[in-house]
């Protein structure tokens, strides 16, 4: 079975080798078939500690890690900002 793949935005990396990654997605609205912004934060493994608040990066599906991390970091896309 493949497993899925997301893209977002680190938006928390305080806990160790652990980051918060927020995925927007745009749905459209049932009733004024309006395009709308959602969102979800997933808690993503982040073994070295190397990805930083503002990194725009792809996250994979795995087996569970913690009661809350079932996703692992695959790669950074786009650096995020301030260096």
């Amino acid at each position: 079975m493949p497993r899925r793949v997301l893209q977002g935005i680190v938006v928390s990396n305080k806990a160790d080798k652990t980051v918060s990654v927020r995925v927007e997605k745009r749905v459209m609205h049932l009733l004024y078939k309006k395009y709308v912004k959602k969102h979800k934060k997933y808690a993503a493994h982040d073994e070295n500690n190397k990805y930083k608040v503002g990194d725009l990066v792809r996250i994979i599906e795995s087996r569970p890690i913690s009661k809350t991390k079932s996703w692992v970091v695959d790669s950074l896309v786009r650096s995020g900002g301030a260096e």
